[in-house]
């Protein structure tokens, strides 16, 4: 329920003054006067999402104009349909990821001018990539010249510097400006055929580039055996290796004795596929890190399995550790953790501290001073039922947060089915008696256990909650926003020789109930949300339904003169803070009034979660949104894709 300004504002018994702590995090920065940029994935290296900018406004929102916009439809082999780019802007120049083949453009930002394309073809090497298309977005770096470098990832993992004025290479950065990431690895790997790539962002401080590895979905793993995830520094002059930490630790390094019967030789995955977080004062990197190998079965890993699931802060020069916390013990419901920790100031008790602020799949919300790594709200080690199929050990406990509270609806119960009709529930309830639900915690189970259940359900489902847009945090006020998604996951444990060497993996049998009722959802709305939580509090603030009511549910003859309040998307929505705003679009499109599909770019007042303005679009948000400035004119930029809309780049702008 949404509360006033003034009731907000009296949370805090102090402000913390943004300038001097985004200034402190190395994140925006004037290039000339009236000139906001935005130099880095989620807007400064402490990851907050956040601009001061407040020139577009509530009175104002809908009444935008596109500015120009960018269609990357001839960037690679074929059009692009989920385009997550979010790009920068840095001497008034936009820099984007874009197509099949992931090119990096540079674009006019007041125009959308084409300055220049760089592009490597790969061949064969990008075919076989786990992580292909435009990725999520690429780097700048500040290399002491008056033009700067990009440094990115290709889709076949290597790592790439350009001059960020002509898209040339910089030949004296690893080999004619390219680096091979499946190279210096601790671990062999096919360079062509080796299953490893990355969708994030580098990102770069105090002179070293930090890299992580993503590999294919876990839930069927063809082999107990893949490769494994470790994280490396590299310099961002030359592109020399400067260190590696093995997050699944090896011999006698520290956690490798949570690996049991030696598990750690042949586990894989493991590693920071999501955006990392870097707080240069400290000279720390703060990684999330993902579910070992696989994602629904630890009979072969018994043990809690360090450092999967975990934020780990490492040293950003050595690449030591300096502390971790791990969000799930031994997990096997892929719940790894998806989007980059948050750096702010927060006062906790009357105690102001340095925090790093942690989201994850399952609607939780961790919160720890990011120098010692200390909870700042207590984590309760809370007991959890155990596994009954075979093989698999399970972690007694699970860390839980006392505050703030979740995000997230949790669990699955009668009282979460849909509920539209009588009828309906009904059918809900029969679907739901087929299989094994209850709190967050239930464990997987088999595909056909022996008291005729077809599995587990629970929620959030296996991509929660949230994903890897994560939220956004406003220095000023210590408030977190965060899109949160409702839907059910499966876990449903089949033994197949034929498809794995796992004694186990998530495949369900054919006689299991589809998780539909006459094609609507489990479950009752809403499917999305924007939640507020003050962390300085540890409360929730508000929540507001996000999206507009799917066509396949506003359209249902079950449902014919019924009045259906909205009810919110699912999707993965990345969302954008300014002074005065919360920004988000639609995670889906819908038909409008005029038999056209269209989504929304939606406004909210920070204070209040009340829509205070909305933008048609031909196609739902795919990347998270920014917003920069140039002669005082305010921009705001989205990704979008989906349906028959290829990946663009949509501008919008302001000008008093």
């Amino acid at each position: 329920m949404p509360i006033t300004r003034s009731a907000i504002m009296n949370v805090r018994s102090q402000l913390v003054v943004a300038s001097f702590v985004l200034l402190s995090l190395g994140t925006f920065s004037y290039s000339q006067a009236q000139d906001q940029e935005w130099r880095t994935y989620g807007g400064d290296l402490a990851s907050t999402r956040y601009s001061p900018l407040d020139t577009i406004n509530g009175e104002n929102f809908s009444e935008l104009e596109i500015a120009w916009e960018f269609d990357t439809s001839n960037f690679g082999r074929s059009p692009e349909f989920n385009f997550q780019s979010t790009p920068l802007m840095v001497n008034r120049t936009i820099y984007t990821t874009a197509g099949s083949r992931r090119a990096v453009v540079a674009l006019d930002a007041q125009t959308g001018e084409i300055l220049w394309v760089s592009r490597l073809d790969e061949g064969e090497r990008a075919s076989n990539a786990p992580r292909q298309l435009s990725g999520r977005g690429l780097a700048w770096w500040d290399d002491g010249s008056d033009k700067g470098r990009i440094i990115y990832v290709t889709p076949g993992y290597q790592m790439i510097a350009l001059d960020a004025a002509s898209g040339d290479r910089i030949e004296d950065f690893g080999i004619d400006g390219i680096v091979d990431l499946k190279q210096e690895f601790d671990q062999e790997l096919d360079l062509i055929t080796g299953e490893v790539g990355l969708h994030a962002a580098p990102i770069v401080a105090n002179g070293v580039v930090v890299i992580g590895s993503a590999f294919r979905a876990g839930r069927m793993p063809t082999s107990r055996e893949k490769p494994k995830g470790h994280v490396r520094g590299y310099d961002a002059r030359t592109g020399n290796r400067l260190w590696i930490f093995h997050s699944i630790p090896q011999g006698d390094e520290y956690g490798n004795d949570t690996w049991l019967n030696n598990s750690w030789t042949y586990t894989g995955y493991g590693g920071a596929w999501a955006q990392m977080t870097i707080d240069p004062a400290l000279n720390t990197v703060y990684l999330p890190t993902e579910t070992a190998t696989g994602d629904s079965y630890g009979g072969h890993r018994h043990g809690d399995n360090l450092f999967t699931n975990s934020v780990v802060a490492l040293d950003l020069t050595s690449g030591e550790r300096k502390w971790h916390f791990q969000t799930t013990h031994h997990d096997v419901w892929d719940w790894d953790i998806p989007s980059a920790p948050m750096l702010l100031d927060l006062t906790v008790n009357g105690q102001t501290s340095a925090a790093v602020v942690q989201t994850v799949k399952q609607g939780f919300t961790f919160v720890f001073d990011r120098v010692t790594g200390e909870p700042l709200f207590d984590i309760e080690e809370v007991p959890v039922p155990p596994s009954d199929v075979p093989g698999e050990r399970l972690s007694p406990t699970q860390p839980i947060p006392v505050r703030p509270p979740p995000f997230s609806r949790q669990g699955l119960s009668d009282d979460e089915l849909i509920n539209f009709t009588p009828e309906l529930k009904a059918k809900a309830r029969e679907i739901l008696s087929q299989y094994r639900y209850g709190d967050i915690y239930m464990p997987p189970s088999l595909a056909e256990a022996d008291d005729g259940t077809f599995g587990t359900l629970f929620m959030p489902s296996q991509t929660g909650g949230s994903n890897w847009p994560g939220g956004a945090v406003d220095p000023e006020t210590g408030i977190m926003y965060i899109f949160s998604k409702s839907d059910v996951g499966r876990m449903s444990m089949s033994n197949r020789p034929d498809r794995s060497d796992m004694d186990y993996i998530n495949l369900q049998s054919r006689n299991a109930p589809r998780l539909f009722v006459d094609g609507l959802p489990l479950i009752k709305p809403p499917y999305g949300q924007i939640v507020a939580l003050d962390l300085n509090e540890g409360e929730k603030l508000w929540d507001a339904v996000h999206g507009e009511t799917p066509d396949s549910i506003r359209n249902h003859p079950a449902l014919e003169g019924l009045d259906i309040p909205a009810t919110g998307q699912a999707g993965r929505v990345g969302v954008l803070l300014t002074k005065t705003l919360v920004i988000a679009g639609d995670g889906g499109s819908y038909t409008n009034a005029d038999g056209e599909q269209e989504a929304l770019l939606r406004a909210y007042d920070k204070f209040t979660g009340e829509q205070l303005g909305s933008l048609a679009m031909p196609a739902q948000q795919t990347g998270s949104p920014m917003t920069y400035a140039i002669d005082g004119v305010q921009y705001l930029a989205v990704a979008i894709s989906g349906g028959d809309v290829p990946g663009r780049l949509r501008i919008y702008s302001y000008e008093p």
